[in-house]
């Protein structure tokens, strides 16, 4: 580990992800922690940090488009019957402490804060585990709990009006490469065939890397998919897929998944087989 500001994951030694805790950012792209860059074992860059594309993409994190109608994504927010609209209604994440750093993983503790006060408190847990010398996970876990006094709920662009944009919970926004990369699940190939749908894992298939998702309990297991390949190279666990999440006073939401982090192209059973050494118990 290092500063109170970032926070270094090694795996055998070898540093393979930086945790930021309070980066300096516009209101517009919500400011909230990141992990970036994440890299394999072998060197190699498997996230990207503010993309051209979509400045408010930040590494690996959780980020909720709306809470209670504030965005906790960055960027425009989709408005049913007007599209994609510029608002002040952006939040951010607050770090408050680690209640626990290792160099392996922490645990911290988080704000969720808009115009209107602090909304979510929230408890992330993130390990580094190594699984053999070409492929380590990410384990991370995330508990929003509604510390106001009254009923909250999570919704989506989907939940908006937007169909198939049901973004929202854990995202990786992986690396861009002059190809995009290919995308499989056990039982299906490619973007239209895998997005919006779930399955106990997902794979992502870059030029030397391949990045393998998995809910991690049965609960997030029951979330889809949401990908993209062709516009950017992105896969989140979608949190509202179809309709809103209900977060009444005091409750929490809990979602953990765990990613694979492998140098070189994997099949579907090398994929498999690293899935099942992750998240075993």
């Amino acid at each position: 580990m290092t500063s109170n500001d970032t926070a270094v994951l090694r795996v055998a030694g070898r540093p393979v992800g930086r945790y930021v805790t309070r980066p300096e950012l516009p209101a517009r792209l919500s400011p909230r922690p990141y992990l970036h860059p994440v890299t394999t074992l072998a060197g190699t860059a498997v996230t990207e940090l503010a993309p051209a594309d979509h400045t408010h993409h930040l590494g690996v994190g959780v980020a909720v488009p709306d809470v209670e109608g504030f965005n906790f994504w960055g960027g425009r927010t989709y408005v049913r019957d007007q599209g994609p609209t510029e608002l002040d209604n952006h939040g951010s994440q607050r770090h408050i402490a680690f209640q626990l750093r290792d160099p392996d993983g922490f645990v911290e503790e988080l704000r969720w804060v808009s115009a209107g006060g602090e909304l979510l408190r929230e408890r992330r847990t993130v390990a580094a585990t190594e699984l053999t010398d070409r492929a380590w996970a990410l384990d991370l876990t995330f508990s929003l709990t509604n510390v106001t006094r009254s009923p909250l709920s999570i919704g989506s662009p989907a939940t908006n009006g937007r169909p198939g944009a049901a973004y929202g919970g854990f995202f990786w926004r992986a690396r861009k490469e002059p190809s995009a990369p290919e995308v499989f699940t056990a039982g299906a190939d490619g973007e239209e065939k895998v997005h919006g749908r779930p399955a106990d894992w997902l794979a992502l298939r870059g030029a030397t890397w391949t990045l393998v998702f998995a809910g991690a309990t049965e609960r997030t297991r029951r979330d889809p998919w949401f990908v993209r390949t062709e516009e950017y190279p992105g896969v989140g666990s979608s949190l509202a897929y179809d309709e809103r999440v209900p977060v009444p006073p005091g409750e929490t939401v809990v979602r953990r998944v765990v990613t694979v982090v492998a140098d070189g192209r994997l099949d579907r059973d090398a994929a498999a087989s690293l899935v099942r050494k992750a998240v075993s118990p």
